[in-house]
């Protein structure tokens, strides 16, 4: 959670430029488990709450060892991993914010345990 004044708050997580092991790794967790990786980025709610996943400055071609049309080629090329969700000044003083930012991270929770398991 990052609260800074002038409407520049935000609730997130992810990898922001893992080390090159640990990017090699999180890159084989999404092609061995392709679908539940896309199941979870581009559901419904995770788009809603999540307009899209900064991916850093992406690969122009996917890594080494994989193929140019894999069904997750886009997200191979991603040097990072994080979402966010942008709070105003106001959601920040109001009565609801702390059910607001629980429904964000209930809704990242997926993502963050799918990056997690990759290191394991």
């Amino acid at each position: 959670l990052h609260i800074e004044s002038g409407g520049k708050s935000f609730a997130g997580g992810g990898m922001w430029m893992p080390q090159p092991a640990v990017l090699k790794k999180l890159r084989q967790e999404i092609d061995y488990n392709t679908d539940e990786f896309k199941g979870i980025v581009e559901g419904k709610a995770f788009k809603k709450m999540f307009q899209a996943m900064h991916s850093g400055e992406p690969l122009k071609k996917v890594p080494a060892g994989y193929d140019a049309d894999h069904p997750a080629a886009e997200y191979l090329k991603f040097k990072s991993f994080t979402v966010g969700h942008n709070l105003s000044d106001k959601d920040l003083c109001s009565k609801g914010i702390a059910a607001q930012i629980e429904k964000i991270y209930s809704t990242m929770a997926p993502f963050v345990d799918f990056l997690n398991r990759s290191m394991d």
